[in-house]
């Protein structure tokens, strides 16, 4: 028997193989992620600033860059156990429709009703304010995924859950909208006109689709008005990526199981709790001189953060109500096209990943929508899942990369991240099928505007 063959299509972990702690990266870096400011000192956020905005025990993790292993709560793991652990397929498919000497594996995210990775983080956050004796919880929302994972994860603990959804994702993505308000979740396109901060914006920026920054601002706002309330966040922060480790975790142990060695991960970057969460274990080797890998971040030409960004500190969010931290950034005033890959819209990227980028740990590309969504029909066809469009922008380039090996005819093995499905996304594929989708790259000019929103900070 070929001994290649004796990999199974589908590499599970036992339940007792699942991590029982998350990954703190930071803890392993030289180079620390540049700290937190408050947005109007500048200078360094406390526990206490943080705990204002943040559930205290998040505001906790979000300021720990020194304890390497951070135990997962017994009821967390519990409810893991419901979707986790998640497949680590090989893609024997694509390879084949390829003609690649390449192995290709991707580790699946999408065996949950929120169809994405993001329920690895929003059940820590509720629980976490459970804990606490909130009454709820407010967020904001791109493509719809996390704040499906959210209410999920509040009505699971019985919480109050406030959304503000992205208004083009809001309108794009009518049956998302449902199962977030199905679950009990109250959801508002965003800008609104219920926050000052949503007027103000509303104001200054006409017929706006709205950002993800703007969702933030208000949700924030929304937060700091309710007693009770605490405000939580999908991606970005060092606390999401932290909790997101479990995929990055059960990928390397998987792959340690049958003693495979990646020579290239892949991942799709918006704000990077994905792509952060799938790279962390294996960046950790590369920083402890343990090993090496090529780490390509991947994120759409149309919001183009870490490409063409700044590396300068900026704040958060487009209201400007959020701490400011130091990251690859197009600006809090850039506001990206109605690009269909929702979850992929904010103008800036995790600390932490900005950091490991600045060092040359990690690479990153970006790449046109309908190039995207070509990628995404190809492994559909052949693979059997109907991809996101977050996700497909690393299907993109695990694909490339795969045909650089049938040139070569190097044979290197390809992990990438497939972090949900894409079936709350037929108005895209339906606009992609139609010769509708077109691809948006922002100007210098576009830039230009975005990067005058930047605080001057030395």
């Amino acid at each position: 028997m070929n001994e290649e063959k004796k990999i199974p299509y589908k590499i599970y972990l036992e339940e007792d193989e699942m991590p029982k702690q998350w990954y703190n990266v930071r803890a392993d870096m030289k180079n620390k992620p540049a700290p937190l400011l408050h947005p109007q000192t500048f200078k360094p956020v406390t526990l206490e600033d943080l705990s204002e905005v943040f559930c205290e025990e998040l505001a906790k993790q979000e300021l720990d860059e020194t304890t390497p292993y951070i135990d997962i709560p017994q009821e967390i793991q519990d409810f893991y156990k419901m979707y986790r652990p998640s497949p680590l397929v090989r893609a024997y498919c694509l390879e084949k429709a390829l003609d690649t000497p390449a192995k290709i594996y991707y580790k699946f995210e999408g065996n949950n009703t929120s169809g994405s990775h993001k329920l690895n983080s929003a059940i820590a956050q509720a629980y976490y304010a459970k804990q606490q004796g909130l009454k709820g919880v407010t967020t904001e929302t791109g493509a719809g995924q996390w704040g499906t994972a959210l209410s999920m994860a509040c009505a699971y603990f019985g919480l109050d859950c406030e959304v503000f959804m992205v208004k083009c994702s809001y309108e794009q993505k009518p049956f998302r909208r449902e199962v977030m308000r199905t679950y009990g979740a109250n959801v508002t396109p965003s800008p609104s006109m219920e926050t000052a901060v949503g007027r103000k914006i509303n104001e200054e920026f006409p017929g706006t689709s709205g950002s993800l920054g703007c969702a933030i601002s208000e949700a924030v706002e929304a937060a700091a008005s309710k007693e009770g309330y605490r405000y939580v966040l999908g991606s970005v922060l060092s606390q999401v990526l932290l909790h997101q480790t479990v995929i990055g975790l059960e990928t390397k142990a998987a792959l340690d199981k049958y003693d495979i060695k990646p020579d290239i991960i892949i991942g799709c970057a918006g704000g990077g709790s994905n792509l952060g969460g799938l790279i962390s274990p294996f960046v950790g080797e590369m920083l402890r001189g343990e090993a090496d890998y090529q780490i390509i971040a991947v994120e759409p030409k149309s919001c183009p953060s870490l490409t063409r960004g700044k590396y300068a500190y900026d704040y958060c969010d487009t209201g400007k109500v959020c701490p400011l931290q130091k990251m690859y950034t197009l600006g809090n005033g850039f506001i990206p096209s109605a690009s269909h890959a929702g979850g992929l819209r904010y103008h800036g990227m995790s600390a932490t990943l900005s950091q490991l980028y600045d060092d040359g740990y990690i690479q990153a590309t970006s790449v046109e929508q309908t190039s995207v969504f070509a990628a995404a029909q190809q492994f559909a066809k052949v693979e059997g899942i109907l991809p996101a469009p977050e996700s497909s922008h690393a299907i993109r380039v695990a694909i490339d990369e795969a045909m650089k090996c049938k040139e070569t005819g190097e044979e290197k093995t390809i992990v990438f991240g497939l972090t949900g499905t894409g079936y709350f996304d037929m108005v895209s594929y339906k606009r992609f099928n139609d010769g509708e989708m077109g691809d948006y790259i922002p100007t210098e000019e576009d830039l230009a505007k975005g990067f005058a929103s930047l605080p001057y900070i030395e």
